[in-house]
């Protein structure tokens, strides 16, 4: 009988403490998502971006303003990347590249120090 008085209350803080530790387990996972997701899209961006510019009648500034549109698409607009774009040598054959630079986001949208370089190249057509 000694040993069920000790015992009364345990289901309380044991809930508050394993609620605790899922409920940060499942930010994590979520940031990290986030943050997957958000490099996906600048890549594809360039990517995109890069083959848009390197259409026949299209100029590589073309391209970046394909990137820049298909980035703010899908991300929020207080999201700062800076988009160059140019003709370049890739692989013995003059391509398209279109250089994006944007910051890791930390919490949800918001940049972080550090940045990601995503560059997409193209060959151009002639």
């Amino acid at each position: 009988m000694v040993r069920e008085d000790l015992q009364k209350g345990n289901a309380t803080a044991e809930f508050v403490m394993v609620s605790a530790m899922v409920v940060l387990l499942f930010l994590g996972v979520l940031q990290i998502a986030f943050a997957m997701f958000t490099k996906n899209v600048v890549q594809d961006a360039a990517s995109q971006g890069a083959r848009y510019g390197a259409l026949l009648d299209r100029q590589p500034e073309d391209g970046g303003a394909r990137a820049v549109e298909l980035l703010y698409s899908v991300l929020p607009d207080s999201y700062q990347a800076d988009v160059t774009t140019g003709i370049t040598d890739w692989q013995g054959v003059p391509a398209v590249e279109v250089r994006i630079q944007a910051p890791v986001p930390l919490l949800g949208p918001f940049g972080f120090v550090s940045s990601w370089e995503v560059t997409g190249h193209a060959v151009v057509q002639q």
